[in-house]
Parts: C-alpha cells; structure tokens; sequence
C-alpha cells in the first residue's frame, strides 16, 4: 500500500487520497482531517475528558510536505500542522463514516459547533 497521488480541491474543501490500489481511494474533507489528527485523538483536557476539536467546517488545507518514510505534514490555514502517515490515512478513510458519526455527537453533546466562531469576508 502506496499512495500515489494526494489532490487538494478547494472549492469541495477535500483532499482526495490514491493509493497504488484504488480500492483504498478515498476522499476527505478537510474539516475531518484538521479533527482527526493523532495528536489531537491523544489530547485530553484538564479535567480527565475527551478534547473536542470545533468550530473547523471552513478550515482549509494549504500545504502538503513530504516528511520522509514517515508520511505528510498538513499544513492548515487556521495555523494547525501534524504529520499522517500512509497507515493513518488508509484508517480515516475506512473508518470515516464511525469516526465522523462519533465526532458529531461529541460536538452536539459538548455544546459546541462546527461553524466558525467568526465570520470574515474580504471586500
């Protein structure tokens, strides 16, 4: 297992990952990898509880980096960056729609949401 290309689409807001077999293609949004970094999936809150990653549904992903034989550092434009590896990839595409159901009812039970917190426009 390879992947052999990696496309950032903008406009679909998704990263569109190509494995060396297509039937591990897969395509994420980059709402749902800026909140399913192992860094953030180990994080834990003072008090004991699960850290809740909100207010990323507008989130882009603006650089991909080759980091080795240990995979890709995302680079995202609200500052955040992590390395995934080729492993960690091929899981968030088989387990996405668990892993996406787990993350809504997390965020509806933590109070909080997926909208930004503000809204910027440029004129």
């Amino acid at each position: 297992m390879t992947i052999t290309r990696l496309v950032l689409d903008n406009e679909q807001r998704s990263l569109a990952v190509e494995f060396s077999t297509a039937s591990e293609t897969g395509q994420l949004s980059y709402e749902y990898l800026r909140i399913s970094s192992e860094t953030i999936a180990n994080k834990k809150q003072k008090n004991g509880q699960e850290f809740i990653e909100s207010h990323k549904k507008n989130v882009l992903l603006t650089k991909i980096e080759s980091v080795a034989r240990h995979g890709f550092r995302f680079i995202f434009d609200d500052g955040y960056e992590d390395i995934y590896s080729e492993v960690y990839l091929k899981v968030l595409i088989q387990e996405y729609q668990e892993r996406w159901q787990r993350y809504l009812t997390a965020l509806k039970a933590s109070g909080h949401t997926r909208e930004a917190m503000i809204d910027i426009k440029q004129l």
